[in-house]
């Protein structure tokens, strides 16, 4: 008989594993302490990794209603506009089976929701406002408390809930996450409010001293996200990550980069500012499951933002756990629970810790000033697209 799955979290990662999970036939129980299953935020890329995950779910034909096709992904130089590096995606579907999209997070977030509500309605339970408070496993089984006094039990629990999740401190001790010192002002603007000069159908990175600018279509290309990160303390409380943002701040902070990225950034009508914190990359496999209780996405490896893997992560772990269980379904043996979830940890940690690792470099690497930036940016102009490109990312889990 296959296990009964709790999930902690109802993000894009909470969200990905009670459909791999349902898919392998499990009875899923998903505790979402929001009120409502919504995702804030703005755009995410989606590397052909992810998407060949997404199409393998069948969800093919509704990401396709959604997402933007990005031509190129380019890298500038922020502060006079110099063309760097170009990547073309016209070839990814060929070189690595699928394309690279560009997704709305509220768009990707619904289209794992509307999947799970087509799902058995015996076999699938979602909630909403409800917290999980603590858990206690034992050999047979893990039963958890939610906030209002209620205990379920069942045969394994997956934190998906976050970078400040409940069950990483109970499980792992390991305090709370670290201020990066970067702050992300983040904007959706559509595409016809912006002059023509301003109109992007590619991905580009904006590089400059301390501070690096992100913009890419998302929602059929009718809307533009950008994300402008530059350097700066975190707020009093970081766990108060988003933020309504003074947008006199991020033009000074942008005032010595060129007039075309100045004025992508004044007609941007409103930001939210979002405080980065991180955790080092995952250590063993230790650190992502124990017993009957593994982690997953943020949870168990938060990303920064420079490589635009966050989601794709957390999804990706959503699909191994999926298929060990289903491969124990096909199998029909009695299943150990705490190996399952171990040879999941055995093979998911150390991906996830090169993700997070060359994330972080990333991050150091677009701020770079004076020489090392000039030794950045002529490395780029003579291997631009072999340096953009992400063969061993993109070409295999």
């Amino acid at each position: 008989m296959l296990p009964e799955v709790l999930i902690a979290g109802g993000g894009i990662g909470g969200l990905a594993t009670a459909l791999a999970c349902r898919r392998a036939g499990c009875r899923v129980r998903l505790y979402e302490r929001a009120p409502e299953f919504t995702e804030i935020g703005a755009g995410i890329q989606l590397g052909p990794n992810v998407v060949r995950v997404l199409r393998d779910w069948g969800l093919e034909a509704t990401l396709a209603e959604v997402v933007a096709r990005p031509d190129r992904v380019q890298a500038r130089r922020a502060t006079d506009g110099v063309m760097l590096a170009n990547l073309p995606l016209a070839d990814f579907p060929q070189r690595y089976g699928a394309p690279y999209f560009s997704i709305h997070r509220a768009d990707l977030h619904t289209l794992l929701l509307d999947a799970l509500r087509r799902e058995q309605a015996d076999s699938l339970w979602l909630y909403r406002g409800r917290t999980l408070e603590a858990y206690e496993a034992s050999e047979e089984a893990v039963r958890v408390r939610l906030d209002d006094g209620l205990e379920v039990e069942g045969d394994l629990l997956i934190g998906a809930d976050g970078l400040w999740s409940r069950v990483r401190a109970q499980l792992l001790g390991d305090g709370p996450p670290s201020a990066t010192g970067h702050l992300a002002y983040r904007a959706l603007v559509r595409q016809a409010a912006l002059p023509a000069t301003l109109r992007s159908h590619c991905v580009t990175v904006w590089l400059g001293p301390g501070l690096h600018v992100v913009v890419y279509p998302v929602r059929g290309g009718d809307w533009l996200n950008v994300v402008a990160l530059v350097e700066g303390p975190a707020p009093a409380d970081p766990a108060q990550w988003d933020n309504a943002a003074n947008a006199a701040d991020l033009k000074a902070c942008l005032a010595g980069t060129c007039a075309p990225l100045r004025e992508l950034v004044a007609a941007v009508p409103a930001w939210r500012l979002w405080a980065l914190n991180d955790r080092p990359p995952v250590q063993d496999a230790a650190q992502m499951a124990q017993g009957r209780v593994a982690l997953l996405g943020d949870a168990a490896h938060p990303m920064r933002p420079y490589l635009a893997q966050g989601a794709g992560m957390a999804i990706e772990d959503a699909d191994e756990l999926g298929r060990l269980l289903g491969q124990a379904r096909e199998l029909g043996a009695l299943i150990d629970t705490p190996l399952l979830l171990q040879r999941y940890a055995l093979n998911r940690w150390q991906r996830n810790a090169s993700v997070q690792a060359r994330a972080a470099r990333n991050g150091r690497l677009y701020h770079l000033r004076g020489p090392a930036a000039w030794a950045r940016d002529t490395g780029l102009r003579l291997l631009g697209a072999r340096l953009m490109d992400q063969p061993w990312l993109y070409g295999a889990a």
